[in-house]
């Protein structure tokens, strides 16, 4: 039954089912019967956090153990949210309908800097304070994990417990200390975050101090409670065969966007490239066994009654059994009218088997990373993809019936100049002219190539980690200049907001001292900053004026090699000597030139914008 005022709320709003529940696969339990209660939120709307895999495979395995209930909440859109406050209606979860602060744990997935403030608009409707220090033990522990904790310290001082790494371990560690500690009694915050601080990974903000030199840089991150690491290494699980794939999602009410079945095939990636936040974190590869797999798939798909199953990681065709994978697959997937498909495809092993294994049933699109235009520069960033490949694979493609290709790229790379632009536009004319020289080209239909273009961000834990972000007027210049490059009306361009792009690299590289700057924002009506009709940059930069931060001091300049970064005191695995390597092997795939910069007498040749100095010699 539901409660009077979510009833009145829900008849107000455009689409009530993304706060209803009851789909199929929901897990329910008597809540007097259960020891601990996670609430598992996502801070976006229903429709994104439903295509979130890692949620599935947590509220699985969490639901598993018959005394912990794990529900699920997601952020509300405008219109339900505008609803919850005039009716004074707390954010509640999807199954039992409960606020969040009748759980022991709130949990946020970290999938993307500019969801932040969402985060705070879900703590805001749940009435939970914002931060960790106005929290003692009466109210919910709340948790963090994913991607973005491997530099959480922007919203650090929100959090009590952040997970860095793989949670599968993690979070069943922290609900049985949890158990364990109501079971005992009187055990206070702080005790509890001591035993939950000696979990592999896990990292509690508020046992380490963060000290700054004057010119604003990080000077150190120590331990302040004893015991405590100086240095957080994520937790990893070694063989992905010990956790099988969920095998029942919860089927969405409305559609999600990614509203398929899908399957982990393999964890990371050994492709080295040097802009990818992911295949740093993620690392080793790990893969597993196709016998698996197949059973995990077939009974997921018995199970929601998917027609589309999608095997999903960073590198699916790296998999060592995909071949075999596949053809256990097509045992009974054709039988069932289910369709395959493998979003991250390579172009160096690409294959005709590969065609005709995932297009028995239905043809899905095609989608290939160049990443550059130019060889260059491709090889500056370590992708390892030639000019041969791209004709190779589209040309199969095209032989095989298939008229429209996607390529990715990105804009604002270190060294990157209009003539790399010009080669993503001489990219797409290249191979729509393959189409038509194709003599096994689809008759009667043209090709249609997108080019879809990010800006590129670089990330921590990566060897660009060191490099800054090209300025937004460089990006919307060379936007403009790919527009003017582009000659054909068979060839499509989309690109990003350079805006946005801006504000996610000031999060993706900042510290702690941003907090206080993302809760004024929020209080000025900053949220979903990742939808383009909700996005309010000039509140952002006001908020950074009016509270004297420069945000262009986190992701516009170099950081020396040598320098204490904000997560300096998170291990992923990848040693700082491995990134300062790879960075002058970057350096040496170009073309090296003097440094062109205002440093104080710095003349050395080196990756153009790359670290030569200390932010503190005023450079201009």
């Amino acid at each position: 039954m539901f409660d009077p005022k979510l009833k009145e709320a829900l008849g107000r709003v455009q689409k009530p089912g993304r706060y209803t529940g009851g789909e199929p696969g929901s897990v329910y339990k008597d809540k007097e019967k259960v020891d601990v209660r996670f609430a598992f939120c996502f801070p976006d709307t229903y429709e994104v956090g439903m295509s979130f895999l890692g949620e599935k495979i947590l509220y699985e395995l969490l639901n598993s153990h018959e005394n912990w209930w794990c529900e699920r909440a997601f952020m509300p859109w405008l219109d339900m949210k505008a609803e919850m406050e005039r009716l004074d209606l707390p954010l509640y979860t999807m199954e039992s309908k409960d606020p969040l602060t009748d759980f022991d744990a709130v949990g946020f997935t970290l999938q993307y800097e500019l969801s932040y403030t969402n985060i705070l608009a879900m703590l805001d409707l749940a009435h939970i304070p914002f931060y960790a220090k106005d929290r003692d033990e009466h109210w919910p522990l709340i948790v963090a994990g994913g991607p973005c904790a491997c530099n959480s310290e922007p919203i650090a001082d929100f959090f009590d417990v952040i997970q860095l790494g793989e949670g599968e371990n993690q979070l069943p560690a922290i609900c049985a200390e949890i158990e364990r500690a109501k079971k005992e009694g009187s055990v206070s915050k702080k005790e509890l975050l001591r035993r939950i601080a000696k979990i592999p990974g896990v990292y509690i903000p508020a046992f380490y101090d963060v000290t700054y030199f004057e010119d604003g840089r990080v000077k150190a991150i120590t331990p302040n409670e004893p015991g405590i690491p100086a240095v957080i290494t994520k937790a990893i699980i070694k063989d992905l065969n010990e956790f099988a794939p969920p095998t029942n999602f919860v089927v969405p009410m409305v559609g999600a966007i990614q509203d398929r079945a899908s399957i982990e095939v393999l964890r990371g990636c050994v492709r080295g490239c040097r802009f990818c936040q992911a295949g740093f974190l993620y690392r080793p590869m790990r893969q597993r066994d196709a016998s698996l797999l197949n059973k995990a798939a077939q009974d997921l798909c018995a199970n929601t009654g998917y027609e589309e199953l999608s095997l999903s990681s960073l590198s699916t065709s790296d998999h060592g059994q995909l071949e075999e994978l596949l053809d256990d697959l097509n045992e009974w997937a054709p039988k069932e009218h289910v369709s395959l498909s493998l979003p991250s495809l390579r172009m160096d092993n690409f294959s005709q088997s590969l065609i005709e294994k995932t297009t028995k049933v239905r043809k899905s699109g095609l989608t290939f990373a160049a990443e550059a235009g130019t060889q260059r520069l491709r090889d500056v960033i370590n992708k390892n993809v030639t000019w041969d490949e791209i004709e190779k694979t589209c040309s199969l493609a095209f032989a095989n019936g298939y008229s429209s290709v996607k390529l990715y790229f990105m804009m604002g790379l270190p060294t990157e100049t209009m003539e790399d632009i010009e080669g993503i536009a001489e990219t797409a004319q290249k191979v729509v002219d393959l189409y038509y020289s194709n003599p096994r080209h689809a008759k009667g239909r043209g090709v249609q190539v997108t080019i879809s273009c990010a800006c590129f961000v670089p990330k921590p834990h990566t060897p660009f980690q060191f490099v800054p972000m090209d300025t937004e007027e460089s990006l919307q210049a060379k936007q403009k200049h790919l527009l003017e490059s582009v000659h054909s009306r068979k060839i499509k361009v989309n690109y990003h907001d350079s805006t946005t792009s801006f504000l996610e690299g000031v999060f993706a590289k900042g510290d702690r001292r941003l907090a206080p700057v993302i809760l004024e924002a929020y209080k000025r009506g900053c949220y979903f900053d990742g939808w383009e009709e909700c996005f309010k940059y000039d509140t952002w930069m006001q908020v950074f004026e009016d509270l004297g931060i420069d945000p262009k001091f986190y992701c516009q300049r170099p950081i020396g090699l040598d320098e204490v970064t904000p997560w300096s005191h998170m291990d992923y695995g990848v040693t700082h000597e491995y990134l300062v390597r790879e960075y002058n092997k970057a350096l040496a795939a170009q073309t090296t030139q003097p440094c062109n910069r205002a440093c104080h007498g710095c003349g050395a040749n080196h990756l153009l914008g790359g670290p030569c100095f200390d932010y503190s010699q005023n450079l201009v």
